[in-house]
């Protein structure tokens, strides 16, 4: 039998098995689960786990959501967490032991940044950042006996560089190395880092997978063996879990993934074509734009478009930026991304506000950038308000 496509999974997603016929997934809420006694087929007094038992260990809406996860990226298990950042702590904590090394691709997304500089202050861990448009090249010098984790996004936060998964795999995997790729801007409809070689594809649930601006979670796929070891030992003792009902909010999300993502790469590509012939426009950077830097990498492993982020800097600098998000009508100014409404941000001040001014330049981060998480209102109306915003700026 032929395998299902992308966009058929997003609409019926994984099944478990209960007694009731629900279309919509069901939303347990019970913080916990009865054991069955022996005459009901309970196995408690053997030492086994009978079922469900505590929602911090596992809950049926929560699997359902995992399980689906699992299927749209490829992987084999999935974990959902009450965050992204939940789920960045628990990889860093459940792969690293102390003193241990993580090279990463600089930028990345600002509270990731400063996670990593928290962890390296407080003498736990080595992050070693390398600039995204020569991680490649670079990555095997960087690479010594204590280096246990390569995390990259791509495209990344906010500068939309694209990072070679494959290649970047081929040298993880000859070094033993774990390499983990935060898949939040690209989503399973464009982009499978597992599919090219990645360990650990993980996700801000808040952003393209929920879509709507109403929830907060975050996930990790992966091989079987090594995702059960973080749910096992980090997921339950650090607790930080997604609640039933935001799980569920994300399944109803992917219903709709496929759908929305066409539509937001679509408006995103016009945008990006639209600001690149603006006089007040001094560079823009997104993975579909044949005049990006990176667009053969990103046409060689994202699938369906380029997702819905972009940025551009303003010729104006700082002062040109901010007059602009001001001057927006229609377009929100708001950090996140992923909504069907379109956010516009200005990194410097606002995502990565925690990155000092050297940090910022290092990353390749200019005080006139400008951050758009494009959404699905009708593109007409989104160039007609960027536009009237860019003149006043």
């Amino acid at each position: 039998m032929k395998e299902t496509n992308f966009e058929t999974k997003c609409v019926h997603g994984a099944k478990i098995e209960y007694e009731l016929r629900d279309i919509a997934p069901p939303i347990h809420l019970s913080s916990t689960f009865y054991f069955k006694s022996a005459e009901e087929g309970g196995e408690l007094f053997e030492g086994k786990k009978d079922g469900y038992i505590y929602t911090r260990l596992s809950n049926p809406t929560i699997e359902i959501l995992e399980k689906t996860l699992a299927e749209l990226e490829g992987g084999e298990k999935a974990i959902c967490f009450a965050s992204g950042m939940a789920a960045i702590s628990s990889l860093i904590i459940g792969l690293l032991k102390k003193g241990e090394k993580v090279i990463f691709s600089d930028p990345v997304y600002g509270g990731t940044y400063a996670l990593f500089k928290r962890l390296e202050n407080k003498g736990l861990f080595e992050f070693k950042g390398i600039k995204a448009k020569e991680f490649v090249k670079k990555l095997e010098k960087e690479i010594d006996k204590r280096t246990k984790l390569i995390y990259i996004e791509t495209p990344t936060n906010p500068t939309m560089d694209v990072i070679d998964i494959e290649e970047v795999s081929k040298i993880a995997r000859k070094k033993n190395i774990y390499l983990a790729v935060d898949n939040t801007f690209a989503t399973p409809y464009h982009q499978r880092p597992l599919e090219l070689g990645a360990d650990i594809s993980l996700y801000s649930l808040t952003k393209y997978l929920g879509g709507h601006t109403d929830l907060i979670g975050g996930a990790l796929i992966g091989k079987k063996e090594l995702i059960e070891e973080i749910d096992k030992e980090e997921k339950a003792h650090l607790g930080g879990i997604i609640s039933p009902f935001n799980a569920w909010l994300v399944l109803r999300g992917i219903r709709t993934l496929a759908i929305r993502m066409k539509a937001h790469s679509e408006n995103a590509l016009l945008l990006a074509k639209f600001l690149e012939e603006h006089p007040k426009v001094k560079e823009v950077f997104y993975p579909g734009l044949p005049s990006f830097w990176g667009h053969k990498i990103a046409k060689k492993q994202m699938k369906k478009g380029f997702s819905g982020m972009l940025s551009f800097i303003h010729k104006n600098g700082k002062r040109g930026a901010i007059k602009f998000i001001d001057s927006l009508k229609l377009c929100v100014k708001a950090v996140s991304l992923g909504a069907v409404e379109t956010l516009v941000e200005h990194p410097a001040s606002m995502t990565h506000s925690t990155m000092e001014e050297k940090e910022l330049l290092k990353a390749g981060i200019d005080p006139g950038l400008i951050r758009i998480s494009v959404g699905i209102e009708k593109i007409e109306d989104i160039i007609r308000d960027i536009d009237n915003a860019l003149k006043k700026s």
